[in-house]
Order: C-alpha cells, then structure tokens, then sequence
C-alpha cells in the first residue's frame, strides 16, 4: 500500500484532524511519515536570521511535540521545516523523500473565498503525479 506518507501540518487546529484521519492508514501499511510546515508569514519570507526569529523557533517545537507523540505511537517519523511558498515545499519535501502519499486537512473554501485565499491543497492536488488524500477539517 502506503510505504511514506508526508503530512503538511499548519500548526494550527486543523492538524489534529489529519493526523487522527492518517494514523489507523500508516499503522495499517506500516508507513514512515515525514511532517512538514512550511512557515509563510512576513517575518519567515523577510528575515535574514530566520533560525533566531520567534516564528521559526516556535514552529520548530510544535514540530517537535508532534514527531514525538507520533514516535510515541510508534511511528517512524521525521520533521521538515521550511518556509515560503507552503505548495511549492510540499511538493519539492514529497518529491525529494519519495513520498507516495500526501495527506493533508482543507478549509473547505470554495469559489470565491479559493480566489481570495488561495488553497495550498488544491495547488498541491493540480501539481502533483503523488496520490493527494484530503480531509475537511
């Protein structure tokens, strides 16, 4: 089935729902995960010394506790931070791991509020030869 799924998180509310989605799915196919954010706010584009800013250091334990607890579970796990375009890295961290899944939670916007605000699954789904599984949060 399965043998390396990535997982974009947010940091956000919406991660708990992919994750829960996710875990029966790599446990079943004994999947190694990989967890990636790819942090995109002004400070994260701007900054010359990201790896001191407070965005980043923050980033960095959320996916710390995340890859622990998946650990916990027994999982192989590993964590990818990034930042800049969120759609442009998933795509880059799933090609270069040689992920044959992408699971990741949505908004659900639809129509305007998609051109408004985008939607970085719906560019991953457009961009990608990778399986997209996604899960409204």
């Amino acid at each position: 089935m399965y043998q390396h799924i990535l997982i974009p998180l947010e940091n956000s509310k919406t991660d708990s729902v992919i994750l829960e989605y996710i875990r029966p799915l790599a446990r079943f196919s004994n999947a190694r995960l990989t967890i990636i954010h790819v942090a995109d706010g002004f400070m994260a584009r701007n900054q010359k010394q990201l790896a001191e800013s407070e965005e980043m250091r923050k980033d960095w334990e959320y996916l710390a506790r995340i890859e622990e607890a998946l650990r916990a579970d027994g999982f192989t796990v590993n964590a990818v931070l990034a930042c800049g375009e969120p759609a442009q890295h998933i795509l880059v961290t799933a090609e270069q791991e040689q992920c044959d899944l992408i699971a990741m939670s949505t908004h659900g916007h639809r129509g305007l509020s998609d051109i408004i605000l985008g939607s970085v699954s719906s560019e991953v789904r457009h961009r990608t030869r990778i399986p997209v599984l996604t899960v409204r949060a």
